[in-house]
């Protein structure tokens, strides 16, 4: 929808040969300013659901998707499957972009860790690393006491 300018009496007074006038609308595609060749692709992959995100090498989201957005719902997001589909689309949409190597960093303990780079690689983008950053307890929280009866 464009803008529409309303006319009133009081215009209408001032100019006889007033016409309602439309601007065009903005369209929403977007270029990329500059060619990015390097970035990050994180991989958070729990037992519920797999999320892969790219970004730049500062850290600034360029893409995202995951199993649940993908359309896939309930116990099928944590299934190998699904992962593989999240990161082919985002394997497209850096291809697009022009980006010739990531780096992976792979989180949690899913099902879909190892697909979604295989996934990934199919679009001819080299790897330079792959990091696991699975938080791991150290000693974790206190047990609960013996039960007295």
């Amino acid at each position: 929808m464009g803008k529409v300018k309303i006319i009133t009496k009081k215009d209408e007074e001032k100019s006889a040969d007033s016409v309602v006038t439309e601007v065009a609308p903005k369209t929403g595609a977007k270029t990329p300013k500059k060619k990015i060749v390097a970035g990050t692709l994180h991989v958070e992959a729990t037992f519920n659901n797999t999320k892969v995100v790219l970004s730049d090498k500062e850290g600034n989201t360029l893409f995202w998707t995951s199993a649940g957005s993908l359309g896939f719902k309930g116990a099928k997001k944590g299934t190998p499957f699904a992962a593989s589909k999240a990161g082919s689309v985002i394997g497209e949409k850096a291809k697009a972009l022009g980006i010739k190597e990531v780096d992976v960093k792979v989180k949690g303990v899913g099902s879909g860790r190892e697909p979604t780079i295989r996934a990934f690689m199919a679009y001819d983008i080299e790897i330079s690393g792959v990091r696991d950053l699975t938080p791991v307890p150290h000693n974790g929280p206190k047990p609960k006491k013996p039960r007295r009866v």
